[in-house]
């Protein structure tokens, strides 16, 4: 599979979310830096190979899964790293049954000579007000 590179943060992110969007960790992986740090609510998962199977497991976990991402800030973008906070909101199908959470994300992203790939990850519970 051909490397996919971004040019700036933001195109990194919308390719991430797009790739997701396939349910194939496969288009995922390369969106992913080799030191990937990915924190969900079942673990932390360090380096490429676990968060890629970590979002293999996912996808086979919640079938049919819409991901979606609201309230985009980024709260920094340098010449080579930026790092945003988000609202997140998944449903899908777990077990037969009609399944759906939400929560806060961050991520973090680094741009190195393949381009703009995300380094880290962090899905937590909503915000308390």
């Amino acid at each position: 599979m051909p490397m996919m590179t971004a040019d700036a943060p933001q195109q990194a992110l919308d390719g991430y979310k797009q790739a997701l969007a396939t349910h194939d960790w496969r288009q995922v992986a390369p969106w992913l830096h080799e030191d990937a740090c990915f924190v969900f609510s079942d673990g932390t998962f360090r380096g490429k190979a676990a968060v890629c199977e970590a979002i293999r497991q996912t996808f086979e976990w919640i079938r049919g899964e819409d991901y979606q991402i609201a309230n985009l800030q980024w709260t920094h973008r340098g010449a080579d790293f930026a790092a945003c906070v988000y609202d997140f909101h998944w449903r899908g199908w777990v077990e037969g049954e009609q399944a759906e959470g939400s929560g806060r994300g961050s991520c973090a992203l680094i741009r190195d000579e393949q381009g703009w790939r995300l380094l880290q990850e962090h899905l937590g519970p909503p915000a308390e007000s």
